[in-house]
């Protein structure tokens, strides 16, 4: 999945318990009739991705939907989601070629002496 916007928002980067965990958070303002500002979390490694991006900066972002399931000291069970980060892009801009390497040929035009076999 991919979302595609401007950055809003880029925190610091915050370091959790004994072992390190590291934590970066983004927030896309997506470009769109009702804009949404979605909050995109980078770990560990991937934290590192967000050096190279600043505010205003149109970017496109590859996400994982993420899920888990927790149960508190009273026995409720509550569930969670956050969003991923794992790729984060500069944006093309309007009207860029899209950066592919196919080519674009046109089917050759049926003569009028070959039959018409098609089902439809």
């Amino acid at each position: 999945m991919q979302v595609t916007g401007k950055v809003k928002l880029i925190n610091a980067e915050q370091t959790f318990g004994s072992n390190g965990f590291r934590k970066r958070e983004l927030v896309v303002t997506t470009d769109e009739q009702y804009p949404q500002h979605i909050l995109v979390e980078f770990v560990q490694d991937k934290c590192d991705l967000l050096n190279n991006f600043s505010v205003g900066q149109d970017v496109t972002v590859s996400i994982n939907l993420r899920g888990r399931e927790w149960v508190n000291p009273q026995g409720e069970t509550k569930y969670f989601n956050s969003i991923q980060g794992w790729r984060i892009e500069a944006a093309q801009a309007a009207g860029a070629p899209a950066g592919n390497n196919f080519e674009t040929t046109s089917a050759p035009a049926a003569s009028s002496n070959e039959p018409d076999d098609l089902p439809f």
